[in-house]
């Protein structure tokens, strides 16, 4: 795996402050707190994980002289993150990136697609994952598997319909042609040509890795 460019050493107390958060350990890729991070950083959650797990075994000599330093003292580790996020500018973007052109690319993901919207592009992924699971005639409100994944986003299954709605639009296969507006049908565009003709099993592999990051 390349090297990303805006990785720090710095960054190995952040992540061992979250290693051993309760329950200690690796957290999932897509779980909550490792993408809060990871969009902190700006550092893939896949980067991120790949570094848990060489947390875990305490794979260089600097990740075990930490590890010595800060793995049984919290209160020491929680200065030295504290002093950290302290630097300036530090955990402030808008101030740290002032001038600075950044290149969002994940990060886009796990944002609403428009302000006040409750759909963000890993929600409707998560949409799809289902609709090609389903059948139209079952992509209704009253059908278990689109309250349990309402449910799962917080959204009302009316919601998880009309998205599924949309996707009927953009599958070839339904040959559809009724003219639609709706705001969701550009991200929902963006989300089909990344993933509707891609293999269905890594789909279904990548929804359920996202899973963790609704719960």
């Amino acid at each position: 795996m390349t090297k990303t460019s805006n990785w720090s050493d710095d960054y190995w107390l952040l992540l061992l402050q979250l290693y051993l958060r309760k329950p200690v350990g690796v957290k999932p890729m897509y779980s909550r707190a490792l993408v809060d991070l990871s969009l902190e950083l700006h550092i893939h959650p896949k980067e991120l994980f790949h570094k848990e797990c060489q947390i875990a075994t305490l794979q260089t000599p600097r990740i075990e002289r930490i590890w010595e330093r800060y793995a049984n003292n919290p209160r020491r580790l929680k200065r030295a993150v504290s002093l950290l996020r302290q630097m300036a500018g530090y955990g402030n973007a808008e101030l740290f990136y002032d001038g600075v052109e950044v290149n969002e690319s994940f990060e886009k993901d796990f944002k609403p697609v428009e302000p006040g919207s409750p759909w963000t592009p890993v929600a409707l992924v998560m949409v799809l994952d289902l609709y090609f699971r389903l059948t139209p005639n079952t992509m209704v409100t009253e059908t278990p598997e689109v309250q349990e994944l309402a449910r799962l986003l917080k959204v009302k299954a009316v919601d998880v319909v009309e998205v599924m709605d949309i996707y009927q639009r953009l599958d070839p296969y339904l040959n559809r042609r009724d003219v639609m507006f709706n705001s969701l049908l550009g991200p929902c565009s963006d989300v089909w040509r990344r993933y509707g003709n891609s293999d269905m099993d890594r789909l279904a592999a990548y929804a359920r890795e996202l899973k963790d990051f609704f719960e």
